[in-house]
């Protein structure tokens, strides 16, 4: 009698869960079943294809008037962006950026182009200046040209379906960062090293949405960027720098969806500014 008012008990407690835990299964088990679940929705998430590819956000880290930074970076996916800055005063910088991106598959193309411009403002601080606020805003404009391909069990091409993608880009961003160093020591050599941090809020906003030459209905989406690098100091002008970022969408869209992150590894250079 007990063993059956114990398990209706616990039906009536697992009932309407995602999943159906029985009631006595200890928190080892259940945390293993939380890891899994976490592990199966990054994967999702990554696998997920969005007409919308973040460039390597601007982190030009500027410090004085006249400074110039230029950077270089590339993914694993194979997309390449270029970032340039130049402060012309000692509080107020620009930026221009721009990325492409042509990734040729068996069933699927991916190519894409983006182009940005932005205005900020930066200042340093902390004991010895070398604390670094930048904020920036800007827009830009893309395109996002993609190929599907289906195959019979004889590897014929039996479909073919392709999208084309204009968009129009607007964003603010917020950059924290510090040349404070911290030391790595590698192959007998040390390599100072200093990190950053940045916030990016971009607006995008759909032009034209060609399927197989049929217009589709229009999307937009705002995203929520987080971002996080790493420089080692080569020199006293050439730094190595290694980006992450999540992406992460506000609206529920078909298209526009936050389907892919930032992972790259790249060349920075900073010339003219305030050496610490």
């Amino acid at each position: 009698m007990d063993e059956k008012l114990r398990f209706k008990t616990d039906f009536m407690q697992i009932q309407g869960s995602v999943w159906l835990y029985p009631f006595h299964l200890d928190c080892l088990t259940m945390n293993k079943h939380i890891q899994y679940l976490l592990i199966s929705i990054l994967l999702l998430s990554a696998s997920c294809s969005s007409v919308y590819m973040p460039n390597v956000p601007n982190t030009p880290m500027l410090s004085t008037k006249g400074e110039f930074s230029g950077g270089g970076h590339i993914s694993l996916k194979g997309n390449g962006s270029l970032n340039g800055a130049y402060a012309f005063s000692n509080h107020f910088g620009a930026l221009v950026s721009a990325s492409v991106m042509n990734n040729e598959r068996t069933r699927k193309d991916y190519r894409h182009k983006l182009g940005e411009v932005g205005l900020g403002y930066f200042d340093t601080f902390g004991p010895d200046n070398n604390r670094i606020i930048e904020i920036y805003a800007g827009f830009g404009s893309g395109r996002t040209d993609r190929n599907f391909r289906d195959y019979n069990e004889n590897d014929i091409l039996t479909l073919t379906n392709t999208e084309l993608v204009k968009y129009n880009k607007t964003f603010i961003q917020l950059n924290y960062s510090s040349k404070k160093k911290n030391n790595l020591r590698l192959f007998g050599r040390e390599y100072p090293l200093n990190y950053g941090t940045a916030l990016r809020i971009s607006h995008i906003d759909m032009d034209s949405f060609l399927s197989n030459g049929v217009g589709q209905p229009l999307e937009d989406n705002l995203f929520i960027e987080p971002v996080f690098f790493t420089r080692m100091h080569l020199s006293d002008a050439i730094q190595l720098q290694y980006t992450s970022s999540g992406n992460f969408g506000l609206k529920n869209r078909k298209f526009l969806t936050a389907g892919n992150s930032i992972f790259t590894i790249g060349l920075v250079v900073n010339l003219g500014g305030k050496q610490n």
